[in-house]
């Protein structure tokens, strides 16, 4: 299996288990460590607040899923973690749970001459995200959105 299909499938099966489990995965990334690979994945409960213990939790309960499965072979490492005080938002879930708190938007595509524009989340459809930068009003395209976190 190629390394985009293997992300593919460790995201899947990590999306369902931590789901089971009352937990969101967040992101996940595959990283090439000399020999072997690490898959880390960010983890996050509905509300925020992860623990260590839920790290801890969630990484023994994926890799027993991982070896009963048999998709990895060689030497890997995996690391489930907390995605922090500055998480990425990435779906349009991410941006309505994160309504009427302000966060900085890094776009792949100018609006307005600017690629970097921060705000109050005010609405989020299927399509956009409308935040609040000084008083005006601005809709965001989710397709132009290359990173966005919350600001602290």
């Amino acid at each position: 299996m190629d390394r985009e299909n293997l992300k593919e499938e460790i995201k899947s099966t990590a999306a369902r288990l931590f789901g089971a489990h009352g937990f969101l995965l967040v992101d996940a990334v595959v990283k090439q460590d000399g020999a072997g690979v690490t898959f880390g994945l960010l983890a996050d409960k509905p509300q925020g607040g992860i623990s260590l213990e839920d790290c801890a939790s969630l990484n023994r309960l994926l890799r027993d899923e991982l070896d009963t499965m048999g998709i990895l072979s060689g030497q890997y490492t995996l690391e489930v973690s907390s995605p922090g005080l500055d998480r990425p938002l990435k779906t349009k879930e991410d941006f309505m749970r994160c309504r009427d708190r302000r966060a900085v938007f890094f776009l792949n595509d100018s609006i307005n001459g600017k690629c970097e524009w921060s705000g109050l989340i005010r609405e989020v459809n299927e399509t956009s995200v409308l935040i609040c930068p000084q008083g005006e009003v601005l809709e965001i395209p989710l397709i132009k959105i290359n990173k966005a976190k919350l600001l602290i």
